[in-house]
């Protein structure tokens, strides 16, 4: 009963604002495109023509009457346009390229037309409607989305008319009584189906206007034919004339009215409204209070739908050539820099052989801390190790020192973090070279001894291993562990060689004392401090390499829950990183250097090309739905294609065994949009002022050992290494 109040007296759970705001983009973006496609008729849409019918209930005095038929009444009526009067109309539009052009012709030789628009086009160029009524034309419903209305039920037709109509209104604010069904011709040619429609049409309040010649302007003729076709059968007889101001290239129907204009002109023709020829009152009816916002509204959320697809198919060439000019990149700098380091007698200077420090930094690591301690007493090169346990409450700091391993002592804090753990072992250090692990992590024999040969270079500052995924048994270790070897160290190739390397892993990395001394140590500025470190080191003017060979087995999350937390850490830290050096843009030296290279590199493919990244299947999902689904499924398969070709070519690299890419397909589909969706909440948790703080992964210690490679590695040596087999369970005395 108690517990009953308590969690009335605590209210509803609101829905934290980094989920919110990522939902309500994904629904604006989907709203958005389905707009876009509804009003590009890309959906909804009926293209089928029917086939002609028997004229048996056609009203005889209606095929042989005139084009515009009054079914309003009982008993139909038609009309035909007087003599020397030309009323000029013009379907399917408005098309913002050639019915300005139109309109142009009629201003210049004070002629008025009318416009059967229809509801997708009106929407979509409202400003083209406004113009035509603005300058005396006259506007009559095409339908919304163009269909044969003889092949659809009542309630479509009411929609087709209603949509219609709707786009006007938002438009320019009226609604009109003329119609004009697509796929008709003349009075004469009206059959069983298409009667029944006018008859309905008229039922509905519309007089439906026909023509009484055809320019078939659509068919592009040639100028000569169009003004044959549209001149009036008999000379000083007036017509309705049919052309078209859209559905593809119009420049035939624009020099045809250039020349038929005036020559009509001279011969005494008028160019007029259909109402005004037939002296009745205008078809337009002004529209106000709640239709007339609804109008407003439509237009105004298709207009927001344009412009916002505009931007995002800009942004989707943008992420398209990011993603290609990073591949390319990869390809060719990663080539080169295996090249470098793996020809015969490369070596950074003489060999690296004074001891070294490690420091294993450790909150609650009793599950894994044994075999990261067993790991390093194994190391070929000679190593103090010193494990700083930062207020672990598990005995982690105890089981260390129960293994009694020579060369291993423990340094105990309260908590304070990482940074302050490792400051704290840097200050204990008693090397010059200092190498750092987590303590979930395994070395081989080799790795250290590895590490540190760059720093036979005095102008190193720090080098970065080879980290790797250890429990890659299971299906989202195998996709971490291509991310890791294709994303990350492919990567660090392609840095390396630009000088620019922004992120020494905290899985396997050595530094050099002084360097880390004169930037200040380790900072507690971001959640990222491995990045913030090695992007100062950069602007302190150090070199920061990769070391192939030194390689590290980690332990990567095995939930998506523990997944979630340790990259939104990541990306959220690799930001404020960004931000805490972004004054090295302006700055001189190797300052500035890094950050007018790295700094716009890390933030093109880290950061914006990650971000922008899910256009890729936003657009192919649109694709899929709206069309063209073939080509669009094609591109898709082809950037695969490419990124299985760059994996591939980082396995090769990394002599892993190819049969993990087998799911790279489901990574694209799956894996991918969690990464998505982090960094999108990383920028909102970014945008807002939000606060993240450190989260504790749950580890297993599933990764007991590293593989034993097959011989040593020296220096620049090619290493040949097994598939990591899960080891037997080491024992703790």
């Amino acid at each position: 009963m108690g517990n009953a109040v308590h969690k009335r007296q605590r209210g509803p759970r609101r829905l934290p604002l980094r989920y919110l705001l990522p939902s309500l983009v994904l629904v604006a973006v989907m709203a958005m495109m389905l707009l876009r496609g509804y009003v590009h008729s890309e959906f909804l849409a009926d293209h089928r023509v029917s086939d002609p019918v028997a004229n048996d209930r056609v009203p005889r005095e209606v095929l042989d009457g005139g084009p515009v038929i009054d079914a309003r009444g009982p008993e139909p009526v038609t009309h035909r346009v007087p003599e020397r009067t030309v009323v000029l109309t013009f379907d399917d539009g408005p098309d913002p390229e050639w019915t300005p052009k139109i309109l142009d012709e009629l201003a210049r030789h004070d002629a008025r037309a009318v416009f059967f628009v229809t509801g997708a086009m009106a929407a979509r160029h409202p400003d083209l409607i406004r113009r035509m009524v603005d300058e005396g034309h006259e506007i009559g419903l095409h339908t919304f989305n163009h269909p044969d209305l003889d092949l659809q039920s009542r309630s479509r037709i009411d929609w087709e008319l209603a949509q219609n109509q709707l786009s006007l209104a938002g438009a320019a604010g009226i609604r009109t009584s003329l119609f004009r069904p697509p796929y008709s011709s003349h009075s004469h040619a009206l059959d069983n189906n298409s009667w029944d429609v006018t008859r309905y049409i008229g039922r509905r309040g519309y007089i439906t206007a026909l023509n009484d010649t055809d320019s078939k302007d659509w068919a592009r003729p040639g100028v000569e034919k169009i003004i044959d076709n549209a001149l009036p059968d008999e000379p000083g007889q007036g017509a309705i004339v049919l052309m078209h101001d859209a559905g593809g290239d119009r420049s035939q129907t624009v020099a045809a009215l250039a020349r038929m204009l005036p020559e009509l002109k001279q011969q005494g023709y008028a160019f007029a409204n259909l109402t005004e020829a037939l002296g009745s009152r205008s078809a337009h009816t002004e529209v106000t209070g709640l239709e007339l916002w609804k109008g407003k509204a439509f237009v105004g959320a298709v207009s927001v739908s344009m412009n916002a697809m505009s931007i995002l198919t800009v942004l989707l060439a943008v992420i398209g050539s990011l993603v290609f000019a990073r591949f390319g990149l990869m390809l060719l700098l990663s080539f080169l820099h295996a090249r470098r380091v793996r020809r015969p007698g490369f070596s950074w200077g003489p060999p690296v052989t004074e001891p070294v420090t490690v420091l294993v930094p450790a909150y609650n690591e009793r599950k894994c801390i044994a075999n990261t301690v067993r790991s390093l007493a194994k190391s070929d090169h000679p190593i103090e190790v010193i494990v700083i346990d930062d207020g672990s409450s598990d005995g982690t700091a105890d089981l260390v020192e129960e293994l009694a391993i020579p060369g291993v002592r423990v340094v105990r804090q309260p908590n304070g973090g990482k940074p302050s753990a490792l400051n704290n072992g840097i200050a204990h250090a008693g090397h010059d070279i200092i190498v750092m692990m987590d303590g979930d992590t395994v070395f081989e024999p080799s790795t250290v001894r590895e590490l540190v040969q760059p720093f036979a270079d005095p102008e190193g500052g720090a080098v970065a291993g080879n980290a790797k995924v250890g429990n890659r048994d299971k299906l989202i270790g195998a996709w971490q562990h291509i991310e890791y070897v294709m994303g990350f160290n492919l990567d660090r190739r392609l840095y390396d060689v630009l000088r620019c390397m922004p992120t020494i892993p905290g899985a396997v990395g050595a530094f050099r004392r002084t360097a880390l001394q004169r930037v200040g140590g380790m900072s507690e500025d971001t959640l990222a401090e491995d990045t913030d470190i090695t992007m100062a080191l950069h602007r302190d003017g150090w070199r920061v390499v990769y070391a192939e060979n030194a390689r590290a087995w980690t332990e990567a999350p095995e939930t998506v829950q523990q997944l979630w937390s340790q990259r939104y850490r990541w990306s959220y830290g690799t930001m404020q990183a960004i931000w805490k050096h972004r004054r090295a843009v302006v700055e001189r030296g190797a300052s500035g250097r890094f950050g007018r290279v790295g700094l716009p590199l890390v933030s093109a493919f880290m950061v914006v090309a990650p971000l922008l990244a899910p256009l890729i299947d936003v657009f192919l999902l649109y694709g899929i739905v709206f069309g063209p689904t073939g080509k669009t499924v094609l591109a898709w398969f082809g950037v695969l294609g490419v990124q299985a070709l760059c994996a591939a070519y980082a396995f090769r690299l990394d002599r892993e065994k190819m049969t993990h890419l087998l799911s790279l397909p489901l990574q694209q589909v799956l894996y991918r949009q969690l990464m998505y969706v982090v960094l999108l909440q990383s920028w909102i948790t970014a945008l807002t002022g939000g606060r993240l703080r450190w989260q504790k992964l749950r580890r297993t210690g599933a990764v007991d050992s590293a593989p034993t490679p097959s011989g040593p590695s020296a220096p620049g040596q090619r290493t040949e290494r097994h598939e990591p087999s899960r080891p037997e369970t080491s024992h703790i005395a």
